[in-house]
């Protein structure tokens, strides 16, 4: 390995040390990236990308390090209630809500995790009720600050809009920012790799799956939980 690749390995290393470190992933419901999602091309490229098995993988690797898991889900009134249709995107989801219903209604399976990610005990679920992003008038960024976290390593859909804001609203509060590739994805793939590559790259450090997992595999056994 080249000196400049051990210099971002050692980079990366530090950012996501995991007394300091929450895993966050973004609605990965069943009602958003499941068989009864409102948007089944999302869907299909969650499953051709393996952007859940991704995302759980980092999950699993963090619960072992001690590093936290928060899931940031989507709820939604069977009456709207609380939100509001001030974007395009907003209009065809109360569109939807009035002519069919959300699968992301509050307490219905829809509005889960899928099973793959939990949530295990330790994990923390966020829900929010309107909006875009997960940081906007929740506790999110309190309960973070109050564990001690440094690092956000985000994970879940989409890029197009969603995983977008989470990162920049955590830049713009102060936190690290580490992007899973492979454990996010938007649609069509060819815009959200343009995404990642030209806008994410510069406020987030860009890893895998596979590398993060591995630099936490070497983390010493009597640090683990």
């Amino acid at each position: 390995m080249s000196g400049l690749g051990e210099a971002r390995l050692e980079r990366l290393r530090s950012l996501v040390d995991p007394e300091t470190t929450a895993v966050v992933t973004m609605e990965l419901q069943q009602g958003v990236v499941g068989p009864d999602a409102l948007l089944p091309e999302l869907v299909q490229r969650v499953a051709e990308a393996g952007t859940v098995e991704a995302a759980a993988k980092v999950c699993r690797a963090a619960r072992a390090v001690g590093a936290r898991v928060v899931h940031c889900t989507a709820e939604h009134r069977a009456d709207g209630a609380g939100a509001t249709e001030n974007a395009k995107i907003m209009a065809l989801i109360g569109k939807l809500r009035r002519e069919r219903g959300l699968p992301t209604e509050a307490g219905t399976p829809g509005a889960a995790l899928v099973s793959e990610l939990g949530p295990e005990p330790a994990d923390i679920v966020v829900p929010r009720m309107h909006g875009m992003t997960p940081f906007m008038s929740t506790s999110l960024d309190q309960m973070l600050r109050n564990l001690g976290t440094r690092t956000v390593v985000a994970t879940g859909v989409s890029v197009n809009i969603g995983v977008l804001g989470l990162c920049l609203n955590a830049l713009d509060l102060g936190y690290q920012v580490v992007l899973v590739r492979d454990a996010v994805a938007g649609v069509p793939a060819a815009y959200a790799d343009a995404v990642i590559d030209n806008t994410l790259s510069l406020i987030a450090t860009v890893t895998t799956s596979a590398e993060l997992c591995s630099l936490w595999d070497t983390v010493q056994p009597e640090n683990r939980p």
